[in-house]
């Protein structure tokens, strides 16, 4: 399984970013979907994950509302639409897959490279 983040950038404070993570290597559909985050000197951060099918999701209270998972099952593709963006989202964002869990479980087995977000004041 390949991840492969892209879409971060620079944004200012209360501005939208949207991120896509590409799955290649296996069948999409077996794997659900997630995002954490690790900002400098913190631990990583789970952020979001999403069902096999994109049924359901499940987010941590800290984007809960602000931010918004989903998958594109055509283009093997999974999103974080982040909107209201704060400093304290300034974080490098990972994609992540695992053919079991999901959910408050969710202990992925395959990791994106990581796309830096930086959100400025």
């Amino acid at each position: 399984v390949l991840l492969q983040a892209y879409g971060g950038g620079l944004v200012q404070a209360g501005g939208s970013l949207r991120l896509s993570c590409v799955f290649s290597g296996h069948t999409f559909t077996t794997y659900a979907m997630g995002w954490f985050r690790q900002a400098p000197g913190k631990d990583r951060e789970f952020l979001a994950t999403i069902t096999w099918s994109g049924g359901s999701t499940y987010y941590a209270d800290s984007v809960k509302g602000r931010f918004t998972i989903s998958r594109d099952l055509a283009k093997n593709t999974v999103y974080l639409q982040m909107n209201s963006l704060k400093p304290e989202d300034t974080a490098v964002y990972y994609c992540a897959a695992d053919r079991m869990s999901w959910g408050r479980a969710f202990t992925p087995d395959y990791w994106g490279q990581g796309t830096q977000v930086t959100v400025s004041s």
